[in-house]
């Protein structure tokens, strides 16, 4: 019986079973051993009878055959608890299971706990009322980031090879970013929502947390492709891993911008390291440097307002007695939202989401690529405000999205790529393609792993 959890990758678990190294069942109960360890308050629900049912009888064959699973608490398990981490919704529970975790069930995962993420998944750090802080654990006074902070922090951690994500304004790609691990935001639509789907201002996707850029190509064969009751999914495309590593990106126009060009105060450790990278990446894959203005519209109040009319329809009949049951964060957010949601905020919203795709649609006429920073710094604190100064610059609360906010808004493919450390702490480099091109991001993610491979585990 395994002492610990795998600390690798979760294809390699699979290969594991699959050679007897290891067997589900046993995995399954160091997993259940290691949540009832960690330090890093990741987990909100444990369902371990299902999950030893499970596990007893998986078909390690299977693409995730037997592999234990993590799944955010806003995706839907019937059963498990509904309360997108607010005490204020702490009575309700899942009626039925969603198309992704009904996709991951069919390929073998086993679906072992739900973890945290920040409150209706609204902020990049994962701190509730409900739950408390979750930590990262690079340093356990840090946040892993959020919303998808508890997922981020298992994978990191050692405790799980795998977990579901989901990303809304940056909350893959930022936890991703401070917990040193890759992270995928697909073309919107990649992976179905539903059933009883709420579309939202369109902006949030699906995805997973991982150690490796396979474990993201065998998630997108797993989970990726048309549902009839999501209107806006994409039809399946086949052999993501099959295809993975045997593109030629030679020649393709990129642009380095750190900072989106002052669309977010960077600080400069941070977007040294990210020069630096960039331009190993450009060498080791044969891009080709462009300079092209990136012009890309500032939208971090408007997609906080426009998030806020979702939190409103799911506390429904409850707002506005519950306010004292919310994060300040959110409860401020709601309450500015109801002053700002007037007939011209719409339309400024919509303005805003307009001149946005001109504006991305141009930048991609001109570049096939463009790299920036994932997050404007390493993780700061687990408990606390979030920051809005940058080496002393005020650079406000919008700061820590600034740099991933534009590609959801969009709907184009994104990822964040772990490229070193500051201070100790993981720097992630994000890619930003158009549509449909999570080939060339999966593509130039594993040129990275393979010339600069990252930890795949934290040293904790």
């Amino acid at each position: 019986m395994a002492d610990s959890p795998w600390q690798g990758d979760t294809c390699s678990l699979v290969d594991a079973f699959r050679s007897g190294q290891r067997t589900p069942l046993d995995e399954l109960e160091a997993t259940l051993a290691a949540i009832e360890t960690s330090p890093l308050n990741a987990v909100s629900h444990v369902d371990a009878d299902a999950a030893r049912a499970a596990a007893a009888t998986a078909d390690v064959t299977l693409p995730f055959g037997g592999v234990p699973t993590g799944v955010k608490q806003g995706l839907s398990v019937a059963g498990w608890p509904a309360c997108e981490g607010s005490l204020a919704l702490a009575d309700r529970e899942h009626g039925f299971d969603a198309t992704h975790t009904v996709r991951l069930r069919d390929a073998g995962a086993v679906l072992v706990c739900q973890t945290t993420q920040s409150e209706f998944a609204g902020l990049n750090q994962t701190r509730t009322k409900l739950y408390g802080a979750t930590r990262n654990p690079w340093d356990l006074a840090s946040t892993p980031g959020g919303s998808s902070g508890g997922s981020a922090a298992l994978v990191a951690g050692g405790v799980l090879t795998l977990a579901t994500a989901g990303d809304g304004g940056g909350s893959t790609r930022i936890p991703a970013g401070f917990c040193g691990l890759p992270g995928l935001k697909g073309t919107y639509g990649r992976i179905p929502k539903g059933p009883d789907a709420s579309l939202g201002n369109m902006t949030a996707v699906s995805g997973c947390m991982s150690r490796s850029v396979r474990d993201i190509a065998r998630y997108l064969d797993v989970t990726a492709g048309w549902d009839p009751r999501d209107p806006f999914s994409l039809p399946k495309v086949e052999g993501w891993e099959r295809d993975l590593g045997t593109r030629d990106l030679r020649g393709l126009r990129v642009v380095v911008a750190p900072d989106l060009q002052g669309k977010a105060v960077v600080r400069q450790a941070v977007a040294e390291l990210i020069e630096a990278q960039a331009e190993l990446l450009i060498g080791d894959a044969g891009l080709r440097r462009v300079d092209v203005d990136v012009d890309v519209a500032e939208g971090s109040l408007e997609w906080a307002v426009g998030g806020m009319s979702g939190i409103l329809r799911e506390l429904g009949d409850r707002w506005p007695e519950c306010a004292d049951q919310l994060t300040g964060a959110i409860r401020y957010g709601i309450e500015m939202s109801e002053k700002l949601f007037t007939l011209e905020m719409a339309k400024a919203m919509d303005v805003l989401r307009t001149e946005n795709n001109e504006k991305m649609a141009r930048l991609f006429d001109q570049a096939d690529l463009v790299i920036a920073s994932t997050n404007p710094d390493v993780a700061f604190v687990a408990d606390g405000r979030i920051p809005t100064t940058v080496e002393g610059v005020e650079a406000g609360l919008g700061n820590n999205g600034a740099l991933t906010i534009p590609s959801n808004f969009y709907g184009n493919a994104a990822i964040s790529i772990p490229v070193g450390s500051v201070d100790g702490k993981p720097v992630g480099l994000q890619i930003l393609a158009p549509h449909f091109r999570e080939d060339w991001l999966l593509d130039l993610a594993l040129l990275v792993e393979r010339n600069r491979p990252w930890p795949l585990v934290a040293p904790i």
